[in-house]
């Protein structure tokens, strides 16, 4: 590890000449002029850097991209920063440089916030989308009628009313009858998965969409559970890659396939329960999880309702439609899993507080959640019209095309250009976008050219106000 030091000396003046930079991004460049003088001493140790806002104005570069350059090198260790003071350089007498830097890709912003002019990564909901006001009433009413369901345990599953409450909410609104104690709410589908695994059994072999949402292969990678990596085609999971793979336990999006925005057809939704049935072991994982978010034609029936044999567990969450720090999720399980479940897994506490889960229920009862979910689709389809109005007017128009934009709050936008992928990115967050390429959802080497410059496109916490600079950023950064 990396030393801190706290020697309070008089701040350098840097200035770095930015013609030199060559096939560099300008962050690259100012981080790797930063690192090179403090290897040969020129910034010395203890020594202060210049704030970010000082040093763009200096340099004549945005603060984001001093910004970067920042946090690479806080990443690997060469400074650190003391809150309201500023960022110093550290103690490098216990450096190993033989040891690998960090990933440009898994870097945070410190504290957690953003000053990209368009984050296309981010799922975080906009503040002014939420219904605070709503919210805030039914948390009092609650406080003040519930004080003592309040202070009593929940059961393993989650507070009765709530699973009351999702249970009329997606036979009303999704076709699916069954009964709250199939319910079990978790906080967030990894722990629910976590749960799943054990009652599933960690013998059983696993299937992952590909491309797909890495965090779920990610979660059998940390329990040792044997998973298959399933290549998706134009109609979702082919039934003869299950079968060769030997797969039980299939993790399917089919209303909304993050992130390509494939729909499932009601063929291979069919041929998907007919595989399921041919193994009592064998069951489908049914990730719901913006299905509320289609924003034109009619929803999408769920697996779940077509279901005759009792193979799916169904799993949705409320951070897509409340809020993504809500962390509330629930899965449906079949009924031979739910005796299973009652059986084995019930010492289990409910990882949902009490006060939340009353407030969902009332929230839900009143009426106040489907006007939210109507609320959000007008939303959401007017800011993705916006999005695509602008991109297409633009000169920007004439080298990309746009896929999957009617459901969700994401789409496929594929730039044609000469530049590679990387210097796309990289680019890009030089001027203040960031952008997540298909192929970073890819998990399969051979399959990653034809992914080629095709970007997930996540609208959800995009300023609309300021388009035209995203759109003419995005235009200069592909010619």
């Amino acid at each position: 590890m990396f030393s801190k030091v706290r020697l309070e000396k008089k701040q350098t003046l840097l200035t770095y000449n930015f013609t030199k930079k060559g096939s560099d991004s300008l962050y690259e460049y100012l981080y790797k002029c930063i690192k090179n003088d403090i290897l040969h001493g020129t910034i010395q140790i203890g020594e202060k850097l210049p704030s970010k806002r000082t040093f763009a104005k200096n340099l004549g570069i945005s603060v984001i991209t001093v910004e970067n350059a920042y946090e690479q090198l806080m990443a690997e260790g060469f400074i650190y920063s003391i809150p309201k003071r500023g960022f110093y350089v550290s103690d490098l007498k216990d450096i190993d440089f033989s040891e690998k830097a960090v990933q440009k890709d898994h870097l945070i912003l410190t504290g957690g916030t953003t000053s990209y002019l368009a984050d296309f990564t981010s799922n975080q909901t906009d503040s002014q989308i939420f219904p605070f006001t709503i919210w805030a009433r039914t948390m009092r009413e609650i406080l003040n009628e519930n004080q003592t369901q309040l202070m009593i345990n929940p059961p393993c599953g989650g507070v009765m009313e709530l699973r009351e409450s999702i249970a009329n909410y997606l036979h009303d609104f999704r076709g699916m009858i069954i009964k709250p104690e199939q319910i079990i709410i978790g906080a967030g589908t990894e722990y629910l998965y976590g749960l799943l695994i054990q009652l599933l059994g960690n013998d059983k072999i696993y299937g992952v969409e590909n491309p797909g949402y890495p965090k779920i292969a990610r979660i059998y990678d940390s329990m040792k559970i044997s998973y298959k990596i399933i290549d998706i085609d134009e109609d979702g999971v082919p039934i003869n890659s299950l079968e060769q793979e030997h797969v039980d336990i299939i993790h399917l999006s089919p209303s909304h396939h993050f992130p390509t925005g494939i729909v499932t057809p009601v063929s291979r939704r069919y041929e998907l329960l007919g595989w399921a049935c041919k193994n009592e072991n064998r069951y489908i994982i049914e990730d719901d999880y913006d299905s509320e978010l289609r924003l034109s034609g009619k929803p999408i029936p769920t697996l779940q309702s077509i279901d005759v044999s009792d193979k799916i567990i169904y799993m949705n969450t409320f951070t897509k439609t409340l809020s993504s720090t809500v962390r509330i999720s629930y899965m449906v399980l079949p009924n031979a899993l739910t005796e299973r479940f009652y059986e084995r897994l019930s010492f289990y506490s409910c990882t949902v507080s009490n006060f939340e889960q009353y407030a969902l229920a009332r929230f839900m009862e009143s009426g106040s959640f489907e006007k939210h979910i109507n609320r959000l689709r007008n939303y959401y389809q007017h800011k993705r019209d916006a999005i695509l109005s602008i991109f297409r007017q633009n000169p920007l128009g004439k080298y990309i095309t746009i896929r999957e934009e009617e459901a969700g709050v994401h789409f496929l936008i594929h730039i044609r250009t000469k530049k590679s992928e990387e210097e796309i990115i990289s680019n890009a967050k030089s001027n203040g976008i960031k952008l997540a390429p298909l192929s970073k959802y890819n998990m399969k080497e051979q399959k990653q050219q034809q992914f080629n410059n095709t970007y997930v496109i996540n609208y959800s916490s995009i300023d609309l106000s300021q388009l035209d600079k995203i759109a003419a950023a995005l235009y200069k950064i592909i010619l």
